[in-house]
């Protein structure tokens, strides 16, 4: 399910191959995943919730 959908690094990432960051791929649900384990857990959530996170930050 992940592997098919493009992912995005965090733009606080720090910008160089070895930090640590998150990647983020939006559809119509949000999914987050640590870059240096992209076969991982991942934290998934819905439309809604994830925009009343964003609005939170």
């Amino acid at each position: 399910m992940t592997q098919e959908r493009a992912w995005r690094k965090s733009s606080y990432s720090g910008g160089t191959e070895d930090s640590n960051c998150v990647e983020v791929s939006l559809a119509q649900d949000a999914l987050v995943r640590d870059s240096k384990n992209a076969s991982g857990d991942v934290l998934a959530f819905s439309g809604p919730a994830w925009r009343a996170l964003i609005s939170w930050l």
